[in-house]
C-alpha cells in the first residue's frame, strides 16, 4: 500500500486552525463531468436522512442502475426512495430499500448474505453512525457508540468484501468507510492497557461523548489500515472519508432536548456545512480516485492525513492488537475466513 506524500503533517491537520479553515474556507470540487455510474449498483447505509440521503441522491444522479438504501426503518427508507425518485435530476435506475439494524449481528449477517446474491455490487458506502449524549450499552455488552460505529460497522465492512470483489476482467468494487476528523483529537487512553475492546464493556468514570465518538472513529481508521494491508486494491479498493461537520443530519438525535445537544446544534449552525456539501466528499471517495486511494482517508476530494496516532511508532502494535481482538470478537461470522477467501 503506497504511502502518499501529504502537503501537511497529520499533527497540523489535526489543529483547530486547520479544522476551522476546512470548515469555513475549503471548497469541495464538483464530480468530473465524464463520471457515469450506468450499469452499476451501490449500497448506502443510513440513507433515509441527512448525509446518507444526500449521498444516495447524488449517486443516483450519476446514472446508477441500482441503488440500495440500507435503513433501520423501512417506512422511512420508502419515504427517502420516493424523495430521490422525485428529484428533477434523478436517473432512470431502480431503488430498493433493504432493512439493516446495526445493533443486531443477525441483521448484519443477513444483509451481507443478501448483498452476496446480487449480480454485482460496485460501491458500498458505510455511513450509518451514532453519537451518544448519554452512556448506554448494547445487548452485546459493549458501549453503544463503539458497538455501532466500530464493531458492527467493521463486521458489515468485512462481510461485504465478497460481494465487492472484482470479477474476472472487471474493476474492483469500492468500499467507503465514513470516518471523522474527531478521530484526530481522541486521546484513546484504552490503547495503553490491552485488551483494548474489553475496556468498552466497562462503565466510564466520567462520560465524554465527544471523546468516545472520536475514539470509535479512530478504531475504524486502525481497522481500515490493517484491512487494506491484507486485501489488495485490485480486489476491493477500500478508503475512508471525512464529510466534515455538517448541519441538517440526524447524527446527534440522541442529544435532542438536552443542553449538550442544544449547544452542539447551535455551534453546528454557525460553522457546519450543508449536507449536500458533506455528501459530495462521500461521493468523491466512491468515484473520484483510482487504486492510489486504497487504505487512505479523504476529504473534499483529496487524500488527507488520518489521525496522527495512525502514523506514530506505536501504531503498528496497537493496530495488530486491535485487529486480533476484533477477529476474535467477530469470529462467529467467519470474518477471518471471509478475508482469506476474498484474497485467494
Amino acid at each position: 500500500m503506497a504511502h502518499p506524500q501529504f502537503s501537511i503533517t497529520p499533527e497540523k491537520e489535526a489543529s483547530t486552525s486547520q479544522w476551522l479553515y476546512r470548515q469555513l474556507l475549503a471548497k469541495t470540487p464538483p464530480i468530473a463531468k465524464d463520471v457515469t455510474l450506468a450499469g452499476k449498483t451501490a449500497i448506502v447505509t443510513g440513507s433515509n436522512v441527512g448525509l446518507g440521503l444526500e449521498t444516495a441522491r447524488q449517486l443516483f444522479r450519476l446514472g446508477l442502475s441500482k441503488l440500495i438504501l440500507a435503513v433501520r426503518s423501512e417506512s422511512k427508507g420508502q419515504a427517502a426512495r420516493e424523495e430521490i425518485l422525485a428529484d428533477k435530476d434523478a436517473g432512470s435506475g431502480e431503488i430498493e430499500v433493504w432493512s439493516l439494524d446495526l445493533d443486531s449481528y443477525d441483521s448484519i449477517v443477513q444483509f451481507a448474505d443478501r448483498a452476496k446474491a446480487l449480480d454485482r455490487l460496485d460501491i458500498a458506502i458505510l455511513n450509518a453512525g451514532l453519537f451518544q449524549a448519554k452512556e448506554a450499552f448494547s445487548s452485546t455488552g459493549y458501549e453503544k457508540c463503539v458497538q455501532i460505529n466500530y464493531l458492527s460497522t467493521v463486521l458489515l465492512m468485512t462481510l461485504l468484501l465478497s460481494a465487492l470483489k472484482a470479477k474476472p476482467g472487471g474493476s474492483p468494487g469500492r468500499l467507503v468507510l465514513v470516518s471523522s476528523d474527531t478521530a484526530a483529537r481522541a486521546r484513546f487512553k484504552e490503547s495503553k492497557s490491552p485488551p483494548i475492546l474489553a475496556t468498552f464493556k466497562q462503565k466510564a468514570d466520567k462520560w465524554d461523548m465527544q471523546e468516545r465518538y472520536g475514539t470509535s472513529k479512530l478504531l475504524g481508521q486502525f481497522y481500515l489500515t490493517e484491512l487494506a494491508k491484507k486485501v489488495p486494491a485490485s480486489v476491493v479498493t477500500i478508503d475512508s472519508v471525512n464529510p466534515s461537520f455538517c448541519y441538517g443530519t440526524d447524527l446527534t438525535r440522541d442529544g435532542d432536548g438536552t443542553l449538550a445537544g442544544l449547544l452542539v446544534n447551535g455551534f453546528r449552525r454557525i460553522v457546519g456545512k450543508p449536507p449536500a456539501v458533506g455528501a459530495l466528499s462521500l461521493v468523491h471517495a466512491a468515484v473520484s480516485f483510482g487504486e492510489e486511494v486504497h487504505g487512505q482517508f479523504t476529504e473534499d476530494g483529496e487524500i488527507r492525513p488520518m489521525a496522527p496516532m495512525i502514523y506514530r511508532p506505536e501504531a503498528e502494535e496497537i493496530g495488530k492488537q486491535l485487529w486480533d481482538e476484533t477477529m476474535a470478537e467477530l469470529s462467529f461470522a467467519r470474518v477471518q475466513e471471509t478475508i482469506e477467501e476474498v484474497i485467494n
